[in-house]
């Protein structure tokens, strides 16, 4: 039992060989993200939210969306294009922060409750 000779090493092999190499690599290189993306996921905690009793009032403001509630009501609530919040007790004066606008709201209604359902617009 004699081994058949080995065929000559021709420059087809040879660049058959390297462009499935560099195929091989190219597909590794592409599905590496996407391989590593499959990890175990992360759940989102949900928003922290400011609450304060402010004049005898409940004040609660989600950071995340600046929803406020007083008194368990919501407030419609505005953010302007610098950056502050006006709100629908007081459309003329701006706040920087969710907080303080709760709190000038609590301010001017004074003992009165805000309306259960905002009004709709149009």
């Amino acid at each position: 039992m004699y081994a058949a000779p080995a065929a000559p090493l021709t420059r087809r092999a040879v660049l058959r060989t390297a462009f499935g190499a560099a195929v091989a690599g190219g597909v590794a290189a592409a599905l590496a993200p996407v391989l590593r993306a499959r990890g175990p996921r992360q759940t989102l905690t949900p928003a922290p939210l400011a609450e304060e009793t402010y004049r005898g009032r409940h004040i609660s403001v989600d950071l995340a969306s600046a929803q406020v509630r007083i008194d368990g009501r919501p407030l419609h609530v505005m953010q302007r294009a610098d950056g502050t919040y006006l709100s629908g007790v007081n459309h003329f004066q701006s706040y920087g922060t969710p907080l303080e606008l709760a709190r000038a709201a609590v301010d001017e209604l004074g003992t009165s409750q805000l309306a259960l359902a905002a009004p709709h617009h149009g």
